[in-house]
């Protein structure tokens, strides 16, 4: 459970909702569906437009990464690749084979496996570089649609609106209900702000951190499994790998 994130939204909505309660309206004034249909429903529907239809099914699996993610620990990553670094120094390359199914991480097992199996390195590389890179696009996608939906709804929230008012003028016999069809009309501006900067667009900017931080880790793969293969010390490989850790976290080791 990422915990910034949860404690992130719940202050978010928390703000809002008291400081609606500290005012003088009801919450029942700043509740309207048709507000919600146009602002929720017009976004998704214009992501739509912009990405296939199994990309936007996939999308809430895709958000709740935003809760339920684990961080990236580097530290035992470049620990195991060491370890391995030094069974291929000290029994040679094809004593791995043996290891290959307690690794744990899917890129420096498949890079193992093919150096096992007699892969050269520019091969190795090659297939584990576009591993990474099919990962990515996927990554990208996913963040895209929330960085879209973050754009339309505040879009749709001025269309709810300009909506609103247009309805609004159209009958202006009765001037005391100007000010309440006004307040209606602006619910949809708000829906679309509350949509696009408490939900969408935080969601996306943390779903790029997270993919940020798992290409960091799949370079330490990547560099640790082509050092292996090449032969290097597992010193050297260490010493290589740790560059890609925070200073403190070196000085600690």
């Amino acid at each position: 459970m990422d915990i910034a994130s949860l404690i992130g939204l719940i202050l978010a909505i928390g703000l809002i909702v008291g400081s609606i309660a500290l005012g003088n309206a009801p919450f029942t004034a700043f509740m309207d569906i048709p507000s919600v249909l146009v602002v929720i429903g017009g976004a998704g529907a214009a992501a739509l437009i912009c990405f296939p239809l199994g990309s936007i099914l996939r999308s809430p699996m895709i958000a709740v990464k935003v809760f339920l993610n684990k961080s990236e620990d580097r530290l035992s990553l470049v620990k195991q690749i060491v370890e391995l670094a030094e069974t291929a120094r000290r029994d040679g390359l094809l004593a791995l084979e043996s290891k290959v199914g307690d690794i744990e991480n899917p890129l420096v097992r498949t890079g193992i496996q093919m150096a096992v199996d007699g892969s050269t390195p520019e091969v190795v590389e090659e297939v584990l570089r576009t591993e990474v890179n099919a990962i990515a696009v996927r990554h990208k996608e996913g963040k895209g649609i929330m960085d879209q939906l973050g754009r339309f709804a505040p879009a749709y929230g001025m269309i709810g609106t300009l909506m609103g008012l247009i309805m609004m003028l159209q009958d202006m016999s009765d001037p005391s209900g100007i000010g309440a069809g006004m307040a209606v009309a602006l619910i949809t501006t708000l829906y679309g702000a509350i949509a696009a900067n408490v939900f969408f667009s935080p969601f996306a900017e943390k779903l790029g951190l997270l993919s940020r931080n798992e290409m960091v880790s799949m370079e330490i793969a990547i560099r640790g499994v082509m050092a292996i293969q090449q032969g290097e010390s597992p010193r050297a490989i260490d010493q290589k790998l740790r560059t890609f850790l925070p200073p403190k976290q070196r000085e600690a080791e």
